[in-house]
């Protein structure tokens, strides 16, 4: 069971301002912030997703889990606006399974973020 990600970026600010914009279709909005080199995103109470100023080790993929199809389409979106690269636009994954519904954005650092929907579209 997963408690909690951090992953390393080189322009704190930057990244800070990206993945407020890209998750807040999610749901997660900054919970924490520590010395302004630290911040934690998540849906309230406690957040689970966290950044840190430093130097990047590599990239990293991060995968969101979303309850619906329209979620992960406006986190793409968002994702983009916020000045993310597109990875791979909303759509069907079924290398993975049927009901794979995920999209692909690149942060500042090039670490890949997903949001993914695993139920079937909804009528």
């Amino acid at each position: 069971m997963l408690d909690h990600l951090g992953l390393q970026v080189s322009d704190y600010e930057d990244s800070k301002r990206f993945f407020a914009a890209s998750l807040a279709p999610l749901g997660y909005e900054i919970l924490a912030e520590f010395g302004g080199a630290t911040a934690g995103f998540g849906a309230p109470p406690k957040p689970d997703f966290w950044i840190a100023r430093g130097q990047p080790s590599g990239a990293a993929h991060v995968a969101f889990r979303c309850e619906d199809r329209a979620t992960v389409d406006a986190f793409h979106r968002a994702g983009l606006a916020a000045g993310g690269k597109d990875n791979g636009a909303p759509g069907l994954r079924p290398i993975y399974h049927e009901h794979y519904y995920g999209a692909f954005v690149l942060d500042p650092d090039g670490h890949n973020i997903e949001a993914v929907c695993h139920r079937p579209e909804q009528a």
